[in-house]
């Protein structure tokens, strides 16, 4: 759980610095995103510090949801679905030449750290309530 919630943290931490320190506007995908990333940060904060192992009852539903939709953003972004990134096509956004981070564009990046938030919180579900 704490691995869980560090990953959310560093991704809440890396969304925040990057709009607002970088001043990069997040596409409408990237702002779905974040309203899955950002309370998965607190709630599995308090999870963690309470020893809460029920919180993948509220946990994982945001992580899988966000998962989808930075799924959706990656295939966008990666030329995979047929449509364009509209959203990011307006201005600078995740879809820019300078939004890479550790060879990553920020959609994959997304669906990485929702992937492993959702898989480290798996485990929680066969724990006893």
């Amino acid at each position: 759980m704490f691995a869980a919630w560090t990953v959310a943290g560093v991704s809440t931490l890396g969304a925040l610095f990057i709009g607002e320190v970088m001043g990069q506007m997040p596409c409408v995908l990237c702002w779905y995103q974040r309203i899955a990333m950002f309370p998965l940060a607190l709630i599995l904060g308090v999870a963690a510090y309470r020893a809460d192992f029920g919180i993948w009852r509220y946990a994982l539903p945001l992580s899988v949801i966000g998962l989808c939709i930075a799924t959706y953003h990656s295939l966008m972004y990666a030329g995979v679905l047929p449509s364009p990134i509209v959203p990011c096509s307006a201005g600078p956004s995740c879809s820019g030449d300078g939004m890479v981070v550790l060879g990553l564009p920020i959609p994959f990046l997304s669906a990485v750290a929702f992937a492993a938030i959702t898989v480290l919180l798996v485990p929680l579900t066969r724990r006893p309530a």
